[in-house]
């Protein structure tokens, strides 16, 4: 599985339409995520290192438009707090 990383020009972003997803804020803090559906997201704020099952680190930081799969099972460890646009995808 892929989490695929952008760094979108504000074309991109304009034609997803991004400042209509709901926003989410996480603090500081470490913990076991799962993604029952595929996520797509804009990170406005933060920096976090999202841990894969095969040891693989993502640095994603603000400025980012990732997708997440969906059956991801992975580790956040939130290293600045995190501010980010969200939306799910239909597969």
């Amino acid at each position: 599985m892929e989490v695929k990383i952008e760094s979108p020009d504000k074309e991109r972003l304009s034609a997803l339409k991004v400042e209509t997803w709901p926003i989410w804020t996480k603090e500081i803090s470490r913990f076991d995520w799962y993604y029952g559906e595929t996520e797509m997201c804009y990170f406005l704020e933060g920096r976090v290192i999202v841990e894969l099952p095969d040891g693989q680190k993502i640095d994603i930081k603000k400025g980012d438009l990732v997708t997440f799969p969906k059956g991801l099972s992975c580790v956040w460890d939130i290293k600045e707090p995190i501010r980010k646009h969200y939306t799910f995808i239909e597969d």
